[in-house]
């Protein structure tokens, strides 16, 4: 196994304001210094980064800049994450001109995989053909992720229409695309993380490990919640996958770098077992 760290951390996620006017536009960002990031991701034992579609964006003029922080810290871009809504008819020729625009970058950057999130949920519900849509969606970009040499894995997350197991199903049988089980999403959203990669390990092709408190809902380091890691590392062994683990952490009320310290330390105590 492979251990990233992802850098979103360093400041928390926000959308690039275009995208209120221009969906072409609309990146993510981690709304730190990505090059302080990198440093610290270094400093802390990782070997590689995901970054969001919108950090590479800001590098798009001058690569150089990124690729040597990343040569300096002997670290991989190993993945780019990225997302849209997918549901809405009108505005999804767009989205897929941005995630075009990410792909190309990933590609470009040096990463191999694109991580996907998304499927909005309305104002007034799902309706019946938006997980439909979504899934059709999905299958575009897993395509169109392959013209540039990218593999794609879907991110189930809290606040789209897949949220829970039976979601995950359903989407899981309308689509072709890989599996990416977040630990803290899928538990919040009232799966079991060990049983979903089990299930699905034939689609596994990313991870991403954080933990979850039940008492307080909080995503924290690995080690500090609720989630059964030495359960959820069997599986994805199990699974036959031996790769890139990335732990991801939203957000952190201290030192970004104190908590991928703390995580590394416990999953590398639990590899070791």
């Amino acid at each position: 196994m492979k251990i990233g760290y992802s850098t979103i951390t360093w400041g928390g996620v926000v959308g690039h304001p275009a995208g209120v006017t221009a969906v072409k536009d609309l990146f993510y960002l981690a709304n730190g210094d990505s090059l302080k990031a990198i440093a610290d991701i270094s400093e802390a034992g990782y070997q590689g980064i995901e970054v969001f579609d919108g950090n590479l964006a800001a590098f798009a003029d001058n690569p150089e800049v990124l690729l040597a922080a990343l040569k300096n810290s002997a670290l991989k871009l190993v993945s780019v994450y990225t997302g849209a809504n997918f549901i809405y008819d009108d505005i999804l020729e767009d989205e897929m001109h941005k995630i075009s625009q990410a792909a190309k970058l990933a590609s470009d950057f040096g990463a191999t995989r694109l991580i996907v999130g998304g499927g909005a949920k309305r104002a007034t519900g799902e309706r019946a053909d938006d997980m439909a849509k979504l899934a059709r969606a999905l299958d575009q970009v897993v395509d169109l992720a392959a013209s540039f040499g990218l593999e794609c894995s879907y991110h189930p997350h809290l606040g789209t229409i897949v949220e829970g197991p039976e979601a995950l199903e359903r989407l899981m049988e309308l689509s072709k695309i890989k599996f990416c089980p977040d630990t803290a999403h899928l538990t919040a959203g009232g799966g079991n993380p060990v049983e979903l990669i089990e299930k699905h390990g034939d689609r596994l092709a990313h991870v991403h490990l954080k933990d979850f408190k039940y008492a307080t809902g909080a995503f924290l380091p690995l080690g500090q919640g609720d989630i059964d890691f030495g359960g959820v590392i069997a599986a994805v062994k199990s699974a036959g996958y031996d790769s890139w683990l990335m732990v991801e952490l939203d957000s952190y009320d201290g030192d970004p770098k104190e908590a991928a310290k703390i995580s590394k330390q416990y999953l590398d105590e639990l590899l070791a077992k």
